[in-house]
């Protein structure tokens, strides 16, 4: 019987997957992409370990094949000898053999970021309702979004940073005039009062549209479209949504730090004996070397475990803020529950049997006083 002057507690809200389906707080998100990233940690590696890899094979590839084109040049350009200085036509044939790879390495970098930003709301779209996945599952999910979400990157990068770059291109060339006296002598003041000015536009544009790839994974919307869809489930709550976004960025540095500081000691501790007797004439170089190279793995792997983590984990705190905001403005809750898939119904438990009467002795047992 409840006692007097208790008030009454609403029922939990149902939580299928790793949120419950209501207004998330901030505990809420931080939580729900921890939770997201530990349950499915494999399709996520493995797709961002699949991009990078890629990535830096292409990029190897035009790098090599640069190096292959121009081998004959690099002795006419490094290999001369004293007084005497490279042929103009020489070093611009250097340069363009890389500007393939430069391009190359570009465009990677800019399909991969529209990749991982595409492939956090394709796992929360699962993870929000507990459903199991696979890496297939997510890499066709989110190679098929792959064109919307690449144009809401682009579009975002050009309109966020238009104005930046509007102040460049006025207050660059007169900071270049300016250094030989013939342009205004205020000339960096005002880059860097537009500077100043412009950020904030820029930022208020990108906080504005940063939902635009979870709206283009999980609502299957065009560039266009899902741009004005961040935009609208962004307004009234700006300062919201910035603040989050920044807190998640935060987490992730925080805890990518974490993970590579153990990395670094195991390194340092392998290579600062070597470091510290390689003035002795005694010592032996390969023992040097040795803990160089095993300084050097382990900074690349810690780098690169702390880097999974920080690329993978703001795409989540993102999507789950534009399940929030959906949760919040569009009673989205309910459409989540109805697509929650249903568990296996439980046997009822069988009713309990009386105790069977005992069966009466027969004929031919024999009864206790014949024994």
């Amino acid at each position: 019987m409840p006692q007097w002057g208790g008030g009454w507690v609403p029922p939990a809200a149902p939580k299928p997957g790793v949120i419950p389906l209501q207004p998330l707080s901030v505990g809420d998100i931080l939580g729900g992409a921890f939770a997201a990233f530990r349950r499915y940690w494999k399709p996520l590696v493995g797709i961002m370990l699949a991009v990078q890899g890629i990535g830096i094979l292409l990029v190897l590839l035009a790098a090599g094949i640069g190096v292959v084109a121009v081998a004959d040049r690099f002795s006419t350009v490094f290999d001369l000898p004293p007084g005497e200085s490279a042929a103009g036509e020489d070093v611009m044939a250097l340069l363009l053999a890389f500007v393939p790879a430069a391009v190359l390495l570009l465009i990677t970098v800019t399909v991969g970021a529209a990749l991982i930003s595409a492939l956090g709301p394709a796992v929360i779209q699962e993870a929000v309702l507990g459903r199991p996945t696979t890496f297939g599952a997510m890499w066709r999910r989110c190679w098929s979004r792959l064109p919307s979400v690449l144009g809401t990157v682009l579009l975002t990068g050009l309109i966020a940073g238009a104005p930046m770059l509007l102040v460049y291109a006025i207050g660059v060339p007169l900071v270049i005039m300016s250094t030989d006296g013939s342009g205004p002598p205020a000339a960096l003041f005002v880059l860097i009062l537009g500077v100043l000015l412009c950020l904030p536009v820029s930022i208020w544009i990108a906080t504005r549209l940063s939902l635009a790839p979870a709206a283009a994974v999980c609502e299957g919307l065009g560039t266009v479209a899902a741009l004005r869809r961040s935009s609208h489930l962004v307004k009234d709550g700006w300062w919201r949504v910035f603040g989050i976004t920044m807190l998640g960025y935060f987490v992730a540095m925080a805890v990518g730090y974490a993970i590579q500081m153990p990395f670094t000691f195991v390194g340092m501790a392998a290579f600062l004996p070597s470091m510290m007797d390689a003035g002795d004439p005694a010592a032996d170089p390969s023992a040097v070397i040795a803990a160089l190279g095993v300084y050097v793995i382990c900074m690349v792997v810690g780098g690169l475990v702390s880097g999974l983590f920080q690329f993978g984990f703001p795409p989540l705190v993102c999507a789950l803020l534009y399940v929030d905001l959906r949760m919040r403005k569009e009673d989205f809750a309910a459409a989540l529950l109805a697509a929650t898939p249903p568990t296996a119904p439980t046997a009822p438990a069988a009713a309990p049997q009386p105790p069977a009467a005992p069966t009466p002795p027969s004929a031919d047992a024999p009864s206790p006083d014949q024994t």
